[in-house]
C-alpha cells in the first residue's frame, strides 16, 4: 500500500512540475509586463531599422500585436543570425521572430510554431551575367553568396555542389551588395527577401533565374524554447485569430506584397 501511495505521489509531482514548466514562460511574460523578442534587424521587410532609426517590419508588427493582446510592453532584441537561437535558449528572449525555416536539426533545440508564411528559394544574379540556368550556375568557376547559417546556405550546397559557396553574416541585402560589387557571381535567398530589397538598388541591375531551387516552398515560423508549450500554443492561436479578423492579410499586403512601406519607413 505504501509503495502504491509513493508511486501515486511521485506521478502527481511529475505532473505538477511539468505543468509549471509548461505554463512558465507565458505567465512570466504577463507577470513581468514585457514580451522579449529576438530579431535580426537586417532583414527588410521582416525586421529592420527604418529611416527614423526605429525597428519596423512585418514581424515587428505581428509581435506588437502579440504584446498588445497579452497586455504587456514589447522589447525587441537585435542579434546577428547565428545569435538568434542562443538568445532564445539562454532566456534573453521569449520568442524568436526571424525569417527562419523550421528544420529537423533546429527543432532538436527549439520548438517552431505553425508556419506563418511560405517562400521559395531562388538564385539571383546581375542582369548582365552570362548564365541563364541553374546548370550554368552549378560550376566551379561560379561563386555563390549565401547567408551564414541560413536555409539558403544549405540549399545552395545541396543543389549547387560544384559552385563555390561564400557565406556572409547579416541580412539578405549584404548578398545583393556583394553581387553588385563583383565579390560573387550569384546569390541564393528566398525570392520574397530578394524582391523586396531590389527597389533600393539601381533599376534592372538584378534578375532572378526563372527556375527556383529545391522542391516546393519553404515555411517560415516563429520559435520558442521547448519548455514553453503554452506560449507556443498561444502564438498559434494568435495567428489563427489575426487570420480570421483580417489583420494578417493587412500585414502581408502592406509589408510583403508591395513596396508602399518604403515611403513610410
Amino acid at each position: 500500500m505504501k509503495k502504491r501511495v509513493s508511486i501515486i505521489l511521485a506521478f502527481a509531482l511529475v505532473i505538477f512540475f511539468t505543468g509549471i514548466c509548461y505554463a512558465g514562460t507565458l505567465s512570466e511574460i504577463v507577470k513581468r509586463g514585457e514580451l522579449r523578442v529576438a530579431v535580426q534587424s537586417g532583414a527588410a521587410p521582416y525586421a529592420f531599422f527604418d529611416k527614423n532609426g526605429k525597428q519596423a517590419g512585418s514581424m515587428i508588427d505581428f509581435t506588437k500585436g502579440m504584446a498588445d493582446a497579452m497586455g504587456v510592453k514589447l522589447k525587441i532584441l537585435d542579434f546577428d543570425w547565428d545569435g538568434l537561437i542562443p538568445a532564445l535558449l539562454s532566456g534573453k528572449a521569449d520568442i524568436l521572430a526571424a525569417d527562419m525555416t523550421p528544420t529537423l536539426k533546429r527543432a532538436l533545440k527549439i520548438s517552431f510554431t505553425d508556419p506563418w508564411i511560405y517562400v521559395q528559394p531562388c538564385v539571383f544574379t546581375t542582369s548582365g551575367a552570362s548564365f541563364k540556368t541553374l546548370e550554368e550556375v552549378n560550376n566551379p568557376d561560379v561563386t555563390v553568396g549565401v547567408l551564414l547559417g541560413s536555409t539558403g546556405e544549405n540549399i545552395a550546397k545541396k543543389y549547387l555542389p560544384n559552385a563555390k559557396i561564400k557565406s556572409y553574416k547579416g541580412g539578405g541585402r549584404m548578398i545583393v551588395q556583394a553581387l553588385l560589387a563583383g565579390h560573387i557571381d550569384a546569390g541564393v535567398n528566398d525570392d520574397l527577401a530578394v524582391l523586396t530589397v531590389l527597389p533600393d538598388f539601381p533599376p534592372n541591375s538584378i534578375r532572378l533565374l526563372d527556375k527556383r531551387l529545391g522542391i516546393g516552398k519553404d515555411p517560415l515560423s516563429f520559435a520558442v524554447r521547448q519548455d514553453s508549450v503554452n506560449l507556443w500554443q498561444w502564438i498559434n492561436l494568435y495567428f489563427g485569430t489575426v487570420r480570421s479578423n483580417g489583420e494578417y492579410d493587412k500585414n502581408i499586403s502592406y509589408w510583403l506584397e508591395g513596396t508602399e512601406w518604403k515611403k513610410d519607413h
